[in-house]
C-alpha cells in the first residue's frame, strides 16, 4: 500500500462518499411519469405548469401569453395527454403548420393587429386525437364499470336512513330509489359509484338539498323540503354528475342531452308503427292491514272486505267521505298498523297478526273512531312514501256530503242593507251552533 502511494496510485476511496439513497434524473414534461402520475399539465410553449384542477387558469394562460385558443375543451376525453402530444407536435414543427390563424383588428394598423392560433378538430390530426382518447376512456370506464357490477366487497351507508348496507352496490341504490323515492338511474348505467355517493353524501352532510342546490340552516329543515318539494333527486344540469353516468362516455363529441334527444326523435320518427301489443304494467297497491297487493282497487276493496271485514266503499258512502277526507283516512290507519295500535280502543301490540286478530275479533276493525281523530291536517302527509293506493282514490259521483243537499238551491243575500243583513244572515244561526257545541264539548 506504501508502495502505490509513493508511485502516484489514486487515494483510497472515503466511505463518506457513499449513495445511501437511489437518485433519479430529472424528467422531460412529456415522459411517460409525467402522463400516468403527475397532478401536473404542462404549458404547450413554455415551462409553465399548472394542476389538472386549473385546466382554466392553463388555458388562458396560453391564449395572453401564446396566443393559442384550444377548440371544444370539454369535449376532450384526456386533457392531460392531449395537451403532452401538441406540445410535442409542436416542437417538432411550426404552429402554423397545424393551427388556423385568426387576425384580430385586421382594419386597425399592422403594429395594433394581433395573430391568434386556432386548434380544433377540423385538422384530421387533431380529431383523430380526441377518437382515440375518447375510445381509450371508454375502454377504462367499461372495465371500471365491469368490477363494479360484480364487486361483492361494496360497504356503505344509506344516506336516508343510515342503514349499512354490504355486498354489491345495486342493493343500496335499489333500496334508496324503493324506500326513499330517491332514484339515480340503474345501477348498470353508473360508474365510479364509491365516488358518486361521497359527492351526494358531502352535499347533505353540508345542508345542501341536491336538486335545487339551495343551503338549509338545519338537517330537519333540509330533509322537509325535500320531502314536501319532491326534491329527493339530483339537478340533471349539474355537469359534476356526467363523469358517474355511462352514457356520457358512449359517442365522441356528444353530450347525454344529445344523445338522448336523438333517442327521443327516433321515437317520433316511428310512432305510426302499431303498438296494439303494447300492455301497460298494473300500478300495485297495498292492503291497510297486510301485505297482500292487487293490480286494481276493485279487488283491492274485495280483499279487505272478505279477508279483514273493512268495507271501504260502505265507509266512504256512510261518512260521506271526499277525496281529501279518504287521503287522511287512510294515511291515518297506515300509521296506526305500522305502530301496532288498534285505532278504535287503542290498545297496542307487538306485532302487526296479533293487532290484526284482535281487531278482527272485537270487530274494531269495521268501525270507524272518531272523526276528531283521524280527520287533521297532518294526515294530508303519506305514512308510507310509495303508497300507491293513494293515487287510486276519487269522489263518486253520487256522494252527497254532510254539507250538501239535492235541492238546495243557492240563493245571494241583498247586501244594500249591511247593517239588517247582519242580523238576519244565516251565517249568525252556524256561528251559534258552533258555539254552543263548543260549549258542550
Amino acid at each position: 500500500m506504501a508502495a502505490s502511494r509513493r508511485a502516484g496510485g489514486p487515494p483510497a476511496r472515503r466511505d463518506t462518499e457513499c449513495i445511501l439513497e437511489p437518485l433519479s434524473l430529472p424528467e422531460s414534461p412529456g415522459g411517460v411519469a409525467a402522463v400516468e402520475g403527475s397532478p401536473y399539465v404542462p404549458c404547450i410553449f413554455c415551462k409553465e405548469c399548472y394542476l389538472l384542477a386549473e385546466q382554466k387558469q392553463l388555458l388562458k394562460h396560453m391564449i395572453i401569453e401564446h396566443k393559442l385558443v384550444i377548440a371544444d375543451v370539454k369535449l376532450v376525453a384526456d386533457f392531460r395527454r392531449y395537451i403532452l402530444h401538441w406540445k410535442r407536435r409542436f416542437a417538432e414543427q411550426p404552429v402554423t403548420d397545424f393551427c388556423s390563424v385568426i387576425r384580430t383588428n385586421s382594419e386597425a394598423p399592422l403594429e395594433e393587429q394581433d395573430n391568434y392560433f386556432l386548434l380544433c378538430d377540423v385538422l384530421p390530426e387533431d380529431r383523430l386525437l380526441r377518437e382515440q382518447l375518447q375510445q381509450k376512456r371508454l375502454r377504462e370506464v367499461l372495465e371500471q364499470q365491469q368490477r363494479e357490477r360484480y364487486d361483492t366487497s361494496f360497504h356503505s351507508m344509506c344516506m336516508f336512513c343510515d342503514q349499512e348496507f354490504t355486498g354489491n352496490r345495486s342493493v343500496l341504490l335499489n333500496h334508496m330509489a324503493r324506500e326513499h323515492a330517491f332514484n339515480i338511474g340503474l345501477p348498470d348505467n353508473i360508474v365510479n359509484c364509491y365516488e358518486f355517493l361521497a359527492v351526494l353524501q358531502g352535499k347533505l352532510d353540508n345542508l345542501q338539498c341536491l336538486y335545487c342546490e339551495k343551503v338549509f340552516r338545519d338537517k330537519n329543515t333540509l330533509k322537509d323540503h325535500m320531502r314536501k318539494k319532491q326534491h329527493r333527486r339530483i339537478n340533471a344540469k349539474n355537469k359534476e354528475y356526467d363523469k358517474f353516468y355511462v352514457i356520457n362516455y358512449l359517442e365522441f363529441g356528444k353530450s347525454w342531452e344529445e344523445v338522448q334527444s336523438e333517442d327521443d326523435r327516433e321515437l317520433l320518427d316511428n310512432l305510426e308503427e302499431d303498438w296494439s301489443d303494447w300492455e301497460e304494467h298494473p300500478v300495485c297497491a297495498v292492503c291497510l292491514f297486510c301485505e297482500q297487493q292487487a293490480d286494481t282497487t276493485e279487488k283491492l276493496y274485495l280483499h279487505m272486505q272478505k279477508s279483514h271485514g273493512f268495507d271501504f266503499p260502505k265507509i266512504k258512502s256512510e261518512h260521506g267521505l271526499n277525496f281529501y277526507r279518504q287521503v287522511k283516512l287512510v294515511n291515518f290507519i297506515r300509521r296506526e298498523i305500522h305502530h301496532c295500535r288498534c285505532y278504535n280502543c287503542q290498545e297496542k301490540f307487538q306485532s302487526k297478526e296479533g293487532l290484526i286478530s284482535h281487531m278482527e275479533e272485537t270487530k274494531h276493525i269495521r268501525l270507524l273512531p272518531a272523526r276528531s281523530m283521524w280527520d287533521q291536517p297532518q294526515y294530508y302527509f303519506p305514512t308510507y312514501e310509495n303508497d300507491t293506493l293513494l293515487c287510486t282514490l276519487s269522489d263518486s259521483e253520487d256522494l252527497i256530503t254532510e254539507d250538501q243537499s239535492e235541492d238546495g238551491p243557492v240563493v245571494s243575500e241583498d247586501i244594500s242593507n249591511l247593517k239588517a243583513l247582519k242580523q238576519s244572515s244565516v251565517l249568525n244561526q252556524l256561528l251559534y251552533k258552533e258555539e254552543k257545541n263548543r260549549e258542550e264539548f
